[in-house]
C-alpha cells in the first residue's frame, strides 16, 4: 500500500481540467506518492508542479480519498504489486501554460470537462472524475 496525492485543476477562465500523460502510454489527473514526512496538500502541489508546471493554484476543496491498484506496464490493466490510496483536492488557476518538468510525464493538457472521463487510462479515475464533475456542477 502506498500513498498518492493530487488534484482536479480547472482553469479559471476556460472551466477545462488538467491532464498528465504518464510514461507515453497512459492518461490521469496530476498526482503522485508522498515524501517520507510530507502532508498530502504539500505532495499534491509538489507533484501538479513536476507534471505539468502549474505553479499558481487556488484550493477550493478538499475531494475525499480512492483506492485503485497502480496501472500497469504499457497503460495496459491493474499492476496489483502496488495499490495506491490517492487523496484529491479541487484547485483551480488561472495559469494557461504548461511545462512538465517531471520525465516519466512528458505531456500534459487541458480537456474540456466533457472530454476528461474518456481520456483517463484506469476505470477508478474515471468512476473519481464522473463523482468529481457532478460535484463541480
Amino acid at each position: 500500500h502506498t500513498r498518492s496525492a493530487g488534484g482536479v485543476i480547472v482553469h479559471a477562465k476556460t472551466g477545462k481540467i488538467l491532464v498528465v500523460n504518464q510514461n507515453g502510454d497512459s492518461w490521469s489527473l496530476p498526482k503522485g506518492h508522498l515524501e517520507d514526512g510530507e502532508s498530502e496538500m504539500s505532495a499534491a502541489i509538489r507533484e501538479i508542479a513536476e507534471e505539468s508546471g502549474v505553479t499558481q493554484l487556488d484550493l477550493v476543496k478538499p475531494l475525499g480519498s480512492y483506492e485503485r491498484p497502480k496501472i500497469g506496464l504499457g497503460g495496459k490493466g491493474d499492476d496489483t504489486s502496488e495499490f495506491k490510496v490517492i487523496t484529491m483536492f479541487h484547485f483551480t488557476t488561472q495559469q494557461t501554460k504548461l511545462k512538465p518538468t517531471d520525465p516519466k510525464n512528458p505531456e500534459a493538457r487541458w480537456v474540456k470537462p466533457s472530454e476528461a472521463v474518456g481520456i483517463l487510462t484506469h476505470e477508478r479515475d474515471k468512476e473519481f472524475m464522473l463523482h468529481v464533475l457532478e460535484t463541480l456542477g
